[in-house]
Parts: C-alpha cells; structure tokens; sequence
C-alpha cells in the first residue's frame, strides 16, 4: 500500500476527521502515486490516519474513504456504504426520492447519487470515484434493482482531476423524462437534460414551508428553473403564482408541471431575466403578497465573494420592495461560501436599504437527505429563509 505522510506542522482538520488532504500538507509519498489509487495516510510520527485515493494533479492529494486500518476499498466496501446510507435515508422518512449519497458528508467523496422513484443519477467527481463506478452501479442494482442508471458527468469540475466531461446510460437505455411525486404534488424531471441531476431535491422539505402564507395570496417567483415552489403555491391555495426565468427550456418546463398538476389557469410563467424585471417592477410600485427568491449560486471562488454578497443583497432589495405591508419575502442562497451568518447579514442590510423591518418566520437548511456536518462549509451550503416583511 502506498504511503502518505503528513507534515509535522499542520492543522488538525485530517486528525480530526475531515478527508481533504491538500498536497501542501504531504511530506512524502512512499510507493505508487498512480492517479486513482488507493493509499493510507499517517501523520508525521506514523499514525495511521485513514485510507483514501490519490490524484497528484489535483490540489487535494488525497481524499479519505475510511479510518477503518482493517477496512479494504473494494466492491464489498461500496456496497457497505450505499446500504447504509439508504438505511439512514428511510430513518429520516425519504422513501421514494431522495439524495442518497451527498459526497463527503456519506463518507464518499465526490460521489453524488439522486434517487428519483425507481431511476438514479450518478455523479463521479473526482477521478478516484471514478475509477469505482463499475462497484457503485452493481451496489445500486444490487440493493434497489432500478429501472434505470443514467450519468450526469457533464460538469466541467472532471476536467480539473484530467477526466472528460460526459453524459450517457450506465443501464440498459430508458425514458429519461420521468415524474416524480413530491409533497402529494407530480413534477417532471429530465434526467439527461435538467440542471444539475436533473432536479433539486435539497429544497424538497422546504416548499412544503410556504403551504400557510401563500393561501389566497398573489405571489411572485423568480428564478423558477422548474416551477416547483410556484406549484406549490397554487396548489396550496394561492390566488395567483407569476413566475419568471431566463431559461426558455425551464419556461416550458413549468408550463408541463403546471398542466400536469391542475393549476396552469393559476400560473403565468415567463420568460424575462428577472434582475432587470424586478428593477423595473420596483419603479412601477408593483406589489405582491408573497415573493419567491430561488437564485442560482452567485459565485464558487473567495476571490469573487464581494460580488457574490452584492449580488444578494441587490436581489433581495428589489424582493422586499415588491412585498406588500405584512406580505412575505421567501428567499434562499445554494452558495457554500455565503455561510449562515452572512447571508442573513445581508438579508438585514437588504432590509436596512429598503426600510423595511422583517420578522422571522421560519429559517432553513438544505432538505435532510444532503446531511450537514459540522465544521465542513461544503456540505452546509443551502439557506432558506422565510420573513414577513412589515
């Protein structure tokens, strides 16, 4: 087994359980280097840390898969994993779609794995998943016995571990638009050609937290992608949902889960950027009840959080302005750099900007299925916040 020493003078983040290793922390490597392979990593005095794979063109050298010594990385291990974390996911009550497996948080890094009914998603991030791929499809029919495994490795992420970008069947070839249930509610999904896997499933518990403010209400929603939070206004009893996106292909998306839920002479969907829309809907004195902020992540790199931090508080503003009196502002941020604590700073100058005083109602996390630990700013990346705007 190749061998991976630490430095002397490091953090206690790998001690103390977090599975990055960045190659400015390595001392030496003893043996094979091969991208891909697995390794055991000790600290300088020779404690065995954990066992993980390499990759010497990535930044982080090592990934940490177990801190079991005994415990070997093959098929058997993966198979242990994914029965695992599918045990944990019925604990929590997700039965029929759900994430099951979140990357680092599963003990996996870099493995992604939606489960839509009876179809999965798969995501291989970095190489040294990758190479697995072969032992993570045969646990998936194993435990589940799918109708169908499809791949969404079109993220450009590989490329930075010297891996292709690619798409395609890892099953016998099948209907990759499907729908799902979620809340009571149906919803298409486009495996192939959706964001991300397909569909969002970390605001799954969120949308039912709209269900009491939305009743009777005429209601905004920007950023749509699919209409999901929009549908469930409307079928929570809103008077009106209007929502808005850039996206043609999510406008027609919408449309489809409009029809297919029964409320499409509820729903008006458009096809606007909704920054310059709200802008001019503020001068005009446009007013909702209820206003929806689902934006994509406004950056993925510190050198750009400023802008990231402007571009919310800018957003939000424009929100709140088109809260009526005592309506309400549900707004969220899926950016992992934007931690709690800052974006509801920025909710509050926001707030501070419009002169408008909020009142808390409900303030969320990403949906249970993509577990968060502590201390890990990646796996606690989603923040869901609902206010009452005075």
């Amino acid at each position: 087994m190749t061998k991976v020493t630490l430095n002397r003078k490091i953090s206690q983040r790998v001690a103390n359980g977090h599975p990055w290793v960045f190659a400015n922390e390595v001392n030496r490597v003893d043996g094979n280097a091969e991208a891909g392979a697995i390794v055991d990593v000790h600290t300088h005095d020779d404690k065995f840390l954990g066992r993980g794979y390499i990759n010497p063109k990535s930044q982080i050298l090592v990934r940490i898969l177990t801190r079991k010594k005994n415990e070997e990385i093959n098929d058997d291990f993966f198979l242990r994993k994914l029965s695992e974390a599918w045990k944990q996911r019925q604990q929590m009550g997700y039965i029929e779609n759900c994430r099951l497996i979140f990357g680092e948080a599963d003990g996996l890094p870099q493995l992604i794995i939606d489960k839509f009914n009876d179809y999965f998603v798969i995501q291989t991030l970095a190489l040294g998943i990758d190479m697995w791929k072969d032992a993570i499809v045969k646990a998936i029919n194993q435990i589940f016995q799918p109708k169908g495994i499809y791949e969404r490795n079109d993220v450009p992420i590989r490329e930075l571990e010297g891996m292709e970008q690619k798409k395609g069947f890892l099953s016998e070839p099948f209907d990759t638009s499907i729908i799902i249930n979620e809340n009571g509610f149906k919803f298409h999904v486009d495996i192939a050609n959706g964001q991300k896997t397909g569909y969002f499933l970390d605001q799954q518990d969120n949308r039912r937290h709209i269900e009491h403010i939305v009743k009777d209400a005429e209601v905004l929603g920007a950023f749509t992608y699919t209409g999901t939070f929009e549908i469930h206004a409307a079928k929570y009893g809103a008077k009106s949902v209007h929502g808005l996106d850039i996206s043609e292909s999510a406008i027609a998306m919408c449309n489809k889960n409009a029809e297919l839920n029964g409320v499409a002479d509820k729903c008006k969907f458009e096809c606007v950027n909704a920054f310059d829309v709200l802008k001019t809907w503020v001068k005009e004195g446009k007013q909702y009840d209820v206003v929806m902020l689902d934006p994509p992540s406004f950056t993925k790199s510190r050198a750009t959080i400023q802008k990231a931090i402007t571009g919310y508080k800018e957003i939000n503003l424009r929100g709140m302005k088109l809260v009526k009196p005592g309506g309400f502002l549900v707004t969220s941020s899926c950016t992992n750099l934007v931690q709690p604590d800052l974006f509801l700073e920025i909710i509050q100058m926001a707030a501070k900007d419009a002169r408008r005083q909020l009142r808390q109602v409900t303030f969320q996390t990403q949906s249970s299925d993509h577990p968060i630990i502590w201390g890990w700013e990646n796996t606690h990346y989603l923040k869901f916040l609902i206010v009452q705007v005075l």
